[in-house]
């Protein structure tokens, strides 16, 4: 099956684990902050805190900007844990709708703040795909509003807006190293910030809120958890930053001949990565004209059976039954016609550009087969 995404494991990742076990510290070593450093190097920012998965660094960034009892603003077109780490903060989540890359509207995010904004605790933006949002508006709106920002930039570890690494404007960035990003921990996330109480409060909740006095002697000084990252998984990630770059290459590779071979397609339309911006291309999504809507369903089995792996991403967060318990019935009319057009095909570093003619071939090929047909 030629996944939609995939990791990049060779001899030396494996060579740099076995390394890490021989060591005499599997967990709570010098690793993390070897991997912190090399993080901040690469983003270009002065602090980081490495956590067991970024749905922990989430968690902690919503707790380290105290928003409980207040609103988080985010996008619908993302994983739950974006939401999901609001609330488990204690936060109250309100969602906006995006625009027809997948990311937020901004503009619509400006007439939210416009009605009222003092009990808004956070925002939390996600690049999709790989793709930046517009940060400098959305930066500007949060200054003038006097909000914190968090860029779950999830997708997005490599990826540049106006020259700039994504992951260095907010006042809290988020990265995931999930195997199918573009580097993995096995699991794993981060938090990256120029601000270092924030930073501070961060690594002090990931460690049970305890501090070191003197030799035996420790203080619980806040109700903290367990979200340390091992010393064998930071090895791992040190090894893969080394190789982003190229990695994030390869991915380019495939998305541009897929850009230049879906040009004027009469099946569906693909997103355009503006000139000011480089996508990690961390997922290649297809948009369906609605005329495939109601036959995205059979779409998406032929090309499995093809051996094709393809996924949705996402369902609206507000779809699922916990969260229409939670806050009703929700209709936001872009975040719902892009789940229904959107696929992600295979675009990464494991594969070749002949393996892409062959998505291409085979996609068209399905798609030339299916009966056309609005919804009813």
């Amino acid at each position: 099956m030629l996944t939609y995404s995939h990791q990049n494991i060779d001899q030396s990742d494996i060579e740099a684990v076995i390394d890490a076990l021989k060591g005499e510290i599997l967990t709570g070593g010098k690793k993390a902050e070897e991997f912190e450093q090399a993080l901040c190097e690469y983003v270009d920012v002065k602090y980081a805190c490495v956590l067991n998965s970024a749905t922990s660094a989430l968690h902690l960034a919503y707790n380290a900007l105290d928003i409980k009892n207040k609103i988080v603003l985010t996008t619908p077109l993302t994983f739950a844990a974006t939401a999901n780490a609001a609330l488990m903060a204690g936060a109250k989540v309100e969602f906006i709708d995006i625009k027809s890359d997948g990311n937020i509207d901004e503009k619509k995010l400006e007439q939210r703040l416009k009605t009222k904004s003092d009990n808004v605790g956070a925002i939390c933006v996600v690049d999709y795909a790989g793709n930046s949002v517009e940060m400098d508006e959305i930066y500007k709106l949060c200054k003038n509003h006097n909000i914190p920002l968090i860029d779950d930039a999830s997708h997005a570890l490599g990826a540049c807006y106006k020259g700039e690494k994504v992951g260095r404007k907010a006042d809290l960035n988020i990265f995931s190293f999930h195997p199918v990003k573009p580097i993995t921990t096995f699991e794993g996330g981060a938090v990256l910030s120029n601000n270092k109480e924030l930073i501070e409060k961060i690594k002090l909740l990931r460690s049970h809120g305890i501090v070191k006095k003197r030799l035996w002697d420790s203080d619980m000084i806040d109700l903290g958890y367990n979200y340390r990252l091992s010393d064998v998984a930071c090895a791992l990630g040190i090894n893969q930053l080394k190789k982003l770059d190229n990695n994030l290459k390869k991915r380019e590779e495939i998305a541009q001949f897929y850009d230049k071979e879906f040009e004027k397609n009469p099946y569906f339309s693909i997103i355009k990565i503006k000139d000011y911006k480089k996508s990690s291309r961390h997922l290649y999504p297809i948009l369906l004209f609605p005329e495939f809507y109601c036959q995205k369903e059979d779409i998406f089995k032929a090309l499995l059976d093809k051996g094709i792996g393809v996924q949705v991403h996402y369902k609206p967060t507000y779809k699922f039954s916990f969260y229409q318990k939670l806050l009703g019935q929700i209709k936001l009319e872009n975040a719902d016609n892009f789940y229904k057009a959107e696929l992600s095909i295979p675009c990464h570093q494991e594969m070749t550009l002949q393996d892409a003619k062959f998505v291409k071939d085979t996609l068209f090929d399905i798609l030339e087969k299916t009966k056309k047909g609005y919804c009813g």
